[in-house]
C-alpha cells in the first residue's frame, strides 16, 4: 500500500488527457452491460422466468464467448481507470465493496453457477442460483455507482 501513497496521479495518461478517463469508462460499463447481460439471460431461465424455449445450458453455451469477451473488458479496463487515483479508490468503501462481490461474483459463475445451469438441476436449486447470482450481479453494479457518492 506505501507504493501507492507515493503515486502522482497528475501524470497518470488518464488524467492527462481529456478523452482518456471517459473512454475507458464507457468501455468498462460497455463490458459489464454484456457480461451481466449474458448472465442475467441464464439467471432468467434458471428461475424459469424467460427464454423457456432454450435450456439454460444451452444458454450458457451460446453466451458463453459474449460473457468472457464482457468480463475481459472490465478487467483490462478496471485496473486502467483504478490507476487513474488509486489512493482514492483504495479509502472508497464503495469500491472495496464493490471488488469483494465482483470476486465472489466471478467465482461464483465460473463454479456454482456454471455447474447448475449445465446439469440442467432440479426447480429450487436452479431458482436459488438464480437469485444468489442476480443479487451478486446487482452489487457489482451499485457498489461501482456509489463509489462517486461515497
Amino acid at each position: 500500500m506505501a507504493l501507492f501513497l507515493a503515486y502522482d496521479p497528475s501524470s497518470n495518461p488518464l488524467n492527462t488527457n481529456e478523452w482518456a478517463f471517459p473512454v475507458c469508462e464507457v468501455l468498462h460499463i460497455l463490458g459489464f452491460a454484456v457480461a451481466i447481460g449474458t448472465i442475467t439471460m441464464v439467471d432468467l431461465r434458471l428461475l424459469g422466468i424467460g427464454l423457456k424455449k432454450e435450456s439454460a445450458a444451452d444458454l450458457v453455451k451460446g453466451t458463453r464467448a459474449w460473457t468472457l469477451a464482457g468480463l475481459a473488458l472490465v478487467l483490462i479496463t478496471g485496473p486502467l481507470i483504478f490507476s487513474s487515483d488509486p489512493n482514492m479508490y483504495l479509502r472508497n468503501a464503495s469500491f472495496r465493496f464493490k471488488i469483494t462481490a465482483l470476486v465472489i461474483a466471478i467465482i461464483f459463475n465460473y463454479t456454482i453457477h456454471r455447474w447448475v445451469a449445465l446439469k440442467q438441476a432440479p426447480g429450487g436449486v436452479a431458482i436459488l442460483t438464480g437469485l444468489i447470482s442476480l443479487a451478486l450481479w446487482i452489487s457489482v453494479v451499485f457498489g461501482g455507482i456509489f463509489i462517486a457518492f461515497v
